[in-house]
């Protein structure tokens, strides 16, 4: 456990989901915050990230939230998927509606980087869905085909690091947009985000090979889900990387046309996806959250 972790508990706690086949599998959570909060933000993280990322941003909202930081199958220490045909967003939505119906909470916020944004939007579209207000970062309802291209280079990636400084180098080199961060922050990564090889030798990423190959698989064209996006009457801040590929500013434009209630925020010096680490971007979402 890193040292931003010692003035507030951090917990684990976990569910058993299923597919739609009927196999079961675990989803397990970081939390923060008191037990007993009645307010709940869930933090949902990107395709090939894990909930760990939120822990600086969890600590600055557990005053004022119980925070749940789900890994989704596949990632981190939740289990992964006996058929990796359920490596979509529509399981982690069933997943997330199970976490939600293990907890007891009065209101939910939600805060989703890129593959979690869409999983916010799944649910704020639904009818009756829970959701009070969403920060959703470096994601919206078009997603350009070559962006989706960019992303699938570097998945196809399966390093073997000797040592955790050379699985260091390789996460400032492909994490580069984040955006700046301290050598603490890249040192947190690297913690959460590699594990042992099997073989005993080396360092591999934490996530499950075959959900990679199964977003790998899929054809590289623009998506679109204005149909989803409309039927979100929520508050919600829309967070763009300056160089965001993936999310266009154009596209933004457009997301707060069709609601009203939408805003949006710029980050420099960031492309996909700003890292919700620094100060300033924690900052601008949780004095948001309060609003």
């Amino acid at each position: 456990m890193t040292d931003i972790n010692k003035e507030i508990v951090c917990r684990s706690g976990q569910v058993e989901s299923a597919t739609a086949d009927g196999r079961r599998h675990q989803v397990r959570w970081t939390e923060w915050g008191e037990v007993t909060n009645p307010k709940l933000l869930l933090c949902a993280h990107g395709l090939s990230r894990n909930g760990r990322d939120f822990d600086y941003l969890a600590r600055a909202a557990a005053a004022d939230y119980r925070v749940i930081c789900p890994d989704y199958p596949g990632r981190g220490a939740s289990d992964r998927l006996a058929n990796p045909d359920y490596y979509r967003n529509e399981q982690y939505l069933l997943d997330t509606l199970k976490i939600l119906d293990s907890i007891e909470y009065e209101c939910l916020d939600w805060v989703g980087t890129s593959m979690g944004g869409l999983i916010g939007i799944g649910l704020a579209s639904m009818p009756n869905q829970p959701i009070g207000r969403m920060v959703i970062n470096d994601v919206g309802a078009f997603i350009p085909g070559d962006a989706l291209a960019l992303i699938n280079e570097y998945l196809c990636e399966q390093p073997l690091f000797e040592t955790l400084e050379q699985a260091e180098d390789y996460y400032r080199t492909v994490y580069a947009s984040f955006g700046p961060l301290e050598d603490e922050h890249y040192r947190h990564l690297v913690e959460h985000g590699v594990a042992s090889n099997e073989s005993g030798v080396g360092y591999i990423l934490n996530y499950d090979p075959a959900m990679i190959d199964q977003f790998v698989s899929l054809e590289c064209k623009d998506i679109e889900i204005w149909d989803l996006w409309e039927k979100v009457d929520i508050p919600t801040l829309i967070i763009r990387g300056q160089k965001s590929g993936l999310l266009l500013k154009p596209t933004v434009e457009q997301m707060k046309q069709r609601h009203p209630g939408a805003e949006s925020v710029e980050f420099a010096n960031c492309a996909h996806a700003p890292s919700l680490m620094v100060p300033q971007q924690i900052e601008t979402v949780v004095e948001w959250l309060k609003r």
